[in-house]
């Protein structure tokens, strides 16, 4: 009688064909891993990238002081609930960096649902009268703050148009960084009525006839040399012949 089912088969035969399969397998995993591998990452990116559970939930704001939370957020222009991965932090950065009391800020992601705004405000270093209230501008000339009274600590710059395009803002600007500390003590306004024709008062009534703006650091330091003079009228216009009276 010949036999059947497993039986009949040759030992060798069985051990051949558990190898076979053996290698098959091994030749399968690593495949079959990175499937798994890749339905997890595929996993993880849908979760992020295509659902609100990492979506943006609050915007925290650091170093504002003249702009509020409330103007920052809605410069950033996100929409709560977006996912956080999305946000395009650059083009938020600029929106931010728009507002006029913004020198610059930085936008970055705190997982799992917070973006991070870091604001560099606008330095005042003169107060520009406009009527009945002064405008703020800082070193490059951006008038970005508008107050009822001139700040006790910042001096006066009078020209018909604060703005950094302006040629007379920017000849007062080039005084202000040109004057000796003493100088700039005693200082209370820098008018520029020209180009040309750019004058500083000094408390106690005292003038200080600059001329141009080029030469400040020849006629600060002449300026500064005859402070302790009994005279009302300084002209350093041409500091190398200084007149005064």
């Amino acid at each position: 009688m010949v036999r059947a089912g497993r039986d009949a088969v040759p030992p060798s035969t069985r051990r051949f064909m558990a190898r076979a399969r053996q290698r098959r397998m091994r030749a399968a995993l690593p495949w079959a891993v990175a499937a798994g591998v890749l339905a997890v990452l595929g996993l993880v990116a849908w979760t992020v990238l295509g659902t609100g559970l990492f979506g943006v939930r609050e915007v925290r704001v650091e170093g504002a002081d003249l702009v509020t939370p409330v103007q920052v957020h809605d410069a950033v222009g996100v929409p709560d609930g977006v996912p956080l991965a999305q946000v395009d932090l650059a083009a938020a950065a600029r929106r931010v960096g728009s507002l006029p009391a913004v020198e610059r800020a930085t936008v970055s992601r705190d997982w799992p649902g917070t973006l991070v705004v870091r604001v560099t405000e606008r330095t005042p270093v003169a107060a520009v009268p406009q009527g009945e209230v002064f405008v703020l501008i800082d070193r490059s000339g951006t008038a970005f703050r508008t107050v009822d009274r001139r700040p006790a600590d910042l001096p006066q710059v009078t020209v018909a148009r604060p703005a950094v395009d302006d040629p007379g803002t920017r000849a007062a600007l080039e005084v202000l960084v040109a004057l000796t500390p003493r100088l700039r003590a005693e200082l209370v306004d820098v008018n520029v009525a020209g180009l040309a024709r750019i004058s500083l008062r000094l408390r106690g009534e005292r003038t200080v006839i600059w001329g141009d703006a080029s030469r400040g650091t020849d006629k600060a330091r002449v300026a500064t040399a005859l402070l302790d003079e009994k005279t009302d009228r300084i002209d350093v216009s041409a500091p190398d012949v200084v007149t005064f009276r």
